[in-house]
Order: C-alpha cells, then structure tokens, then sequence
C-alpha cells in the first residue's frame, strides 16, 4: 500500500483505538509518533509495536495546550524528518444530561476534542505543504450526526463540529495533495464505552449486524484512508456503526 518511508503521528495513542491506529500503521512500514498524556499508556503501545518489529516514538501530548502541540510537531519534523499522516485520535465522553452540563464541562470537551484537533492538524501544514504531501483523519462520531443522548450533547456537538472541520480543511488543504477525512464509529468496545455496554437498556439488536463494533474495524478503515488508494477521498465522512444509521 506504500506506506514503507511514511511518518505518522496518532493522538491518544495510549489506548483504545488511538493504539490500534498505532498498531496498524506500524504493520505497514509507518514509523509512529505515539502521542498522549498518558505516557505510559503511549510507552505500552510502544512495546506492543516492538515486539513486532515495528518503529515507534512516544512523545508527551497534552492536547489542550497549544505550545505543547507545536512542539511536539516540531520535535517529529526535527527527529524524523517530515509528518505525512496525522490520525486525530485523541478525545474525551461525558454521559451527563443537557441540564446537568456546565460551562466548565461544555469547554473541557470542545477543547479536547474539537480544538485540541483542529490546531495539531494546522501545525502539520506547512510541513505537509512542502513536501506537496499529507493525510490527515479525524475521528467523529455517529453522536455528532443523530445527536447525543447518553454521549452528551457537548460531546455530540463536538464531533458535528469535527465532521465541518474535515470538509474546510479538506477544501484548502486539496491542491497541495493532502487528503483530509474523518470516520464516524458506532459503538465501540473500549473503555470509553463500558459503561455504556454494560447498560441493560443497550443492545447489540439494535445494530443490523448484531454486534458492538472493535478498535481494529475503525483502524483498518482509517488505514486505507491514509493509503494510495484512498488518494481521490477528501472531505468524506466514513460511517462504521454496523448498520446503526444509514443515509
């Protein structure tokens, strides 16, 4: 898929499927910046990407701070080279109730997972630029396109807002050869959705294919979208819900 030379940077790639983006693309020949607050979260993916004699760099990411997004960018461009993909992992869920959110609740959540986003991807533009180059992936979410109810409406909007992002910067970023996508997961099995999964009021039978969706069904889409042969996809919002909304 000619992924062998290529430098990726994944947020949240601590965990869930931040790792398993990370997991992936190292399979492939990708050297993987794994960036995350959760260093040793990021140190384990690391190991794991190892002991398949993969290439991998753990670097502290705290998404809210702005000098900190710079830097790390910086540092990958200065150790490595060049940044040709940038999968926006990196997120956070409240299950609270429209009347139960507050400002601080509202701000944390469009900070982490709309902002934090859109200014790690607007770092990685000149590079890419340059090199005439890029792929960059943003997770949303079947939240940000039906509404939030047990995700939140501040996580929902988030990801509305994520699924906007991608089709503006897709259009800007097009004529320097830069591709820019976002996928929207369905429920899936992390530990971000335990709690949620284990919720007698959910069901697996409501999903045409009877079944939550894995960390490795969204990696593997992300994959081809950050592959030659997704080179003609920009500004596309890819659903992976099992059959849960379809338009």
């Amino acid at each position: 898929m000619g992924f062998e030379g290529k430098i990726a940077i994944v947020t949240g790639g601590a965990s869930g499927i931040g790792r398993q983006c990370c997991l992936t693309l190292a399979r492939k020949g990708v050297t993987v910046v794994v960036a995350d607050m959760n260093v040793e979260g990021a140190e384990k993916t690391s190991e794991l990407i190892a002991k398949e004699r993969g290439q991998a760099i753990v670097m502290s990411l705290n998404i809210l701070d702005l000098e900190n997004i710079k830097n790390l960018v910086n540092e990958t461009v200065n150790k490595l080279g060049k940044v040709d993909i940038v999968i926006n992992s990196a997120g956070i869920c409240q299950e609270k109730g429209i009347e139960e959110l507050t400002e601080k609740d509202w701000d944390l959540v469009m900070d982490v997972n709309l902002k934090g986003a859109f200014f790690i991807s607007q770092a990685v533009l000149g590079n890419m630029k340059k090199n005439r180059y890029g792929k960059i992936v943003f997770l949303a979410s079947l939240a940000g396109e039906v509404g939030g109810v047990s995700a939140g409406a501040n996580y929902a909007a988030s990801k509305a807002g994520i699924i906007c992002l991608t089709k503006s910067l897709a259009k800007y970023a097009a004529p320097y050869n830069i591709n820019v996508n976002s996928v929207s997961p369905g429920v899936i099995e992390t530990a971000m959705t335990e709690e949620m999964r284990k919720d007698p009021n959910r069901s697996t039978d409501t999903i045409p294919l009877k079944r939550y969706g894995t960390t490795k069904d969204v990696a593997d889409v992300i994959s081809f979208l950050c592959s030659e042969e997704a080179s003609y996809i920009t500004g596309s919002n890819i659903d992976i819900n099992g059959g849960t909304f379809m338009k």
